[in-house]
C-alpha cells in the first residue's frame, strides 16, 4: 500500500484511530458506562426525579446530556 493511500485511509478514519489510540492507553472505549456513588443534597436528587418524569429519561441519561 502507498504511503498516499495510507494518508487518506487515516484521515478518512480518524476519529476510528483515535478512539483506538485512547483504547490501547486506557482499555476504555468512549460508550462504555461505568458505575459511581455520588453525594448529592435531597433537593438535587428531587429535581433530577422531577426532570426524570416529564423526559422520561434516567437520571444517569440527564446528567451525562448536561456535559
Amino acid at each position: 500500500m502507498k504511503q498516499k493511500q495510507i494518508n487518506k485511509i487515516l484521515k478518512e478514519n480518524k476519529e476510528l484511530f483515535d478512539v483506538l489510540a485512547r483504547y490501547d492507553e486506557t482499555v476504555e472505549l468512549p460508550h462504555q458506562r461505568k458505575k459511581l456513588n455520588l453525594t448529592l443534597s435531597v433537593e438535587t436528587i428531587n429535581k433530577l426525579k422531577s426532570l426524570r418524569e416529564k423526559t422520561g429519561k434516567p437520571i444517569s441519561r440527564i446528567i451525562e446530556e448536561k456535559f
